[in-house]
């Protein structure tokens, strides 16, 4: 006899994870590819963080810090932040459940752009919610229709920006028209994974908002998986009301991120030299991929995160099948009902240039001759 299971986890699809880089080569029978797929950091680690976690290997045998007291004294000084209103976890992932578990009853609303981060979605249906999904403007967060979707059983709305997939973003000034709308306890999740990409002054920057002004509340979201390179050790965290924060620590777990994270994530907080040179490759890389890719007459979508939608005349899925045949892995978007897009990371300047060659071979060899 199968235990009883709720409807909304039966009702569950996984978030879908890609195959490891070793095993898609076994597969396809190819050597050396390069991953533009994940939006992670084309430099590798922060060196500074390397060093970190050599010099902490010793300390395995003992538990983590459970309050990551260190990481977030630091954050608290070089942010200029309450040190209570900082919450770490596993990945800024964890802070999103963080927040529905605290906050979120069975039956209660949530509020999200469609397309955006698939893990709101379930992180929601996980704890009984209501996932409700406002589409996007011009590929764009639709802030009004986001408040015409509040009811009274809204609880959060997270508000993706940059946007992942989409790399497009809100600004400042309907932003604070958005927040002061919005009732005195509504929850806006605020998550800003790309943040340290965007280069236009007029994007609000969270950390602005965590004191109430009139409206909602806000939770900001930041990694060290992009920016930083640290995605394999799942670091991240939350900024946020002190009061807010309590309640979040009450329903994490004691050590819900690990030694050499913490130890790799305050080292590198510090690494200035490496952030800029992150940056730097990045948006070098995306001026020489959008150039390339309009030379192949492909339309794209303007970006402030490390990754861009390319439009692609053929289904994206058969095309991404077709360039890991040549050892290029990126991200087809038919999973957020974008059939005839892809998104691609900015790499280092020999993986851009591989994966532009591949892109025009193999839509070359896809598309019928006319």
């Amino acid at each position: 006899m199968k235990p009883f299971v709720p409807e909304h986890i039966a009702g569950l699809i996984p978030y879908p994870p890609g195959k490891p880089l070793e095993e898609l080569e076994r597969e396809y029978g190819i050597r050396d590819s390069i991953k533009l797929a994940s939006n992670e950091n084309p430099l590798g680690p922060s060196p500074r963080a390397l060093e970190a976690i050599r010099s902490t290997l010793g300390r395995l045998h003992r538990y983590p810090d459970g309050s990551g007291y260190y990481l977030r004294k630091r954050l608290s000084e070089k942010l200029d932040l309450p040190f209570e209103g900082i919450v770490l976890g596993n990945g800024s992932n964890e802070i999103i459940e963080l927040a529905i578990r605290a906050f979120l009853v069975p039956g209660d609303e949530v509020i999200m752009p469609a397309p955006s981060f698939l893990v709101y979605k379930l992180a929601v249906q996980t704890m009984g919610g209501k996932g409700v999904a406002v589409p996007l403007k011009d590929f764009t967060i639709d802030l009004e229709a986001t408040l015409r979707a509040v009811t009274p059983r809204t609880k959060i709305i997270f508000i993706n920006n940059p946007n992942n997939p989409t790399g497009t973003v809100v600004r400042k000034e309907p932003w604070d028209r958005f927040l002061r709308a919005l009732p005195p306890e509504m929850l806006v999740v605020l998550d800003e994974a790309y943040i340290e990409f965007a280069r236009d002054p007029d994007i609000p920057r969270g950390f602005d908002y965590i004191k109430p002004r009139g409206g909602a509340h806000v939770l900001v979201l930041r990694t060290f998986s992009k920016a930083y390179g640290l995605a394999g050790l799942r670091i991240g965290y939350g900024v946020m009301d002190p009061g807010i924060a309590d309640y979040l620590h009450r329903v994490r777990q004691p050590f819900n991120t690990g030694t050499l994270a913490q130890a790799a994530a305050l080292a590198a907080l510090d690494d200035e030299a490496f952030l800029l040179r992150t940056r730097e490759t990045v948006w070098d890389g995306l001026r020489y991929l959008y150039e390339e890719v309009g030379r192949l007459g492909l339309e794209t979508l303007p970006t402030q995160a490390n990754f861009f939608l390319i439009r692609v005349p053929v289904d994206a899925k058969r095309l991404y099948e077709a360039l890991l045949g040549r050892g290029v892995i990126i991200r087809a978007m038919n999973a957020y009902g974008l059939d005839r897009y892809i998104r691609v990371n900015a790499g280092i300047p020999e993986e851009n240039r591989r994966f532009v060659e591949a892109l025009a071979e193999t839509l070359k060899d896809l598309q019928p001759a006319t």
